[in-house]
């Protein structure tokens, strides 16, 4: 199994690693690894990797069988690590945080808009979540405002761990209707947004987050589009 290494600390940029395996694609599996791979609405990591006699661009990161990581290189880039070889990994750190900023920041959206979700995406300069939202909002500003306010709070990014039955036996916890929760492996990773009594989110989500809300900076509000009978897109702009 793969060390998760995103997981550990998202906030670490640079590591060492093996390589476990190069799949027959050309995509190189570490048996440790910062990148993160494209999975609940969050984009996979990019970044480098070096080794004696060689490096490579990766140009994204994706699940493969099982529990491997597959490091997916540039087109350009014909040269692979040999198996077992040592090599250092290098996020494309800048890339990663505004992944980690958007993606903690649509969690503070479906705090002020608290309605069943229905689809994301995560984007290094914006997001935007699908909502089960029959009638736009109203006022907008408002809804800037509130978020403001939860970044300004400067709230703790935790996260808990419940087993799979626990969270089978709360279901309220499960925001999203489209993307089932990261479950079947025994138990599930929780992101809780603020503590005690400030606490304003809890709900299952595998991706990365920043640590503190304040961290996300200022945000702005995009389009509401319709997309559906019941259903508006909502967009959430990083303002720097």
């Amino acid at each position: 199994m793969t060390r998760l290494l995103y997981r550990e600390d998202p906030y670490l940029k640079t590591a060492p690693a093996r390589v476990a395996a190069v799949t027959p694609e050309g995509g190189v599996v570490l048996d440790a690894t910062l990148f993160y791979p494209t999975g609940g609405g969050q984009p996979g990591d990019s970044g480098t990797l070096e080794w004696e006699g060689g490096a490579l661009r990766v140009a994204t990161t994706v699940k493969g069988e099982g529990d491997a990581i597959v490091l997916l290189p540039d087109d350009g880039d014909a040269v692979r690590p040999p198996v077992g070889a040592a090599v250092v990994q290098t996020l494309d750190w800048a890339r990663r945080h505004a992944h980690m900023r958007v993606h903690t920041a649509l969690h503070l959206l479906s705090v002020v808009l608290p309605l069943p979700v229905t689809g994301g995406a995560i984007g290094e300069g914006k997001g935007r979540l699908d909502f089960d939202m029959p009638e736009a909002p109203e006022d907008k500003a408002a809804l800037e405002a509130e978020l403001d306010t939860l970044v300004a709070r400067d709230l703790p990014v935790t996260e808990d761990w419940i087993t799979d039955e626990e969270l089978a036996a709360n279901p309220g916890l499960v925001k999203t209707m489209s993307v089932a929760p990261p479950s079947g492996a025994g138990r599930v990773r929780l992101v809780r947004i603020g503590a005690g009594e400030d606490q304003v989110d809890l709900q299952p989500c595998g991706g990365t987050h920043v640590a503190r809300t304040g961290e996300i900076g200022g945000l702005r509000l995009g389009k509401i589009e319709k997309k559906g009978r019941q259903n508006r897109r909502v967009t959430l702009h990083l303002a720097d």
